[in-house]
């Protein structure tokens, strides 16, 4: 079993910054592939970013140059940095883990992990 715990949210005008961070304990490892979602009200769970075992780095292109992924492996921890801000990227948002292996409905897909942590709000104002 693998908890996921993330911090970090809250609220920040347009053109912000904000800093989000996943713990996890259990069986993790650094063959464990990480990944942030979000979910804005009324809409479904998207993908956000993933740093994967290989130490590869995606993202989504909403986010792509103003989000950077990064892990800490020797704490357990991954990282989402989000810079520049826009009301649009206000959502509730998850960490997620896959054990190792290859993502069985690719990496943009929900369905490809195994845990997921409570969720932290994130709001941005114009």
């Amino acid at each position: 079993q693998v908890q996921l715990v993330e911090s970090g949210g809250g609220s920040v005008q347009a053109g912000g910054s904000l800093r989000l961070s996943c713990a996890a304990s259990g069986r993790t490892s650094s063959s464990t592939n990480m990944a942030w979602f979000r979910q804005a009200p009324g809409k479904e769970r998207e993908f956000v970013s993933i740093s994967t075992r290989s130490g590869t780095t995606l993202y989504s292109d909403s986010v792509k140059g103003r989000f950077t992924i990064s892990r800490d492996n020797a704490k357990n921890t991954v990282y989402l940095e989000m810079n520049s801000l826009k009301p649009e990227d206000t959502a509730v948002y998850y960490c997620a883990a896959a054990q190792p292996g290859p993502l069985r409905r690719g990496y943009s897909n929900p369905d490809s992990y195994d845990y997921w942590g409570q969720g932290t709000q994130v709001t941005v104002s114009s």
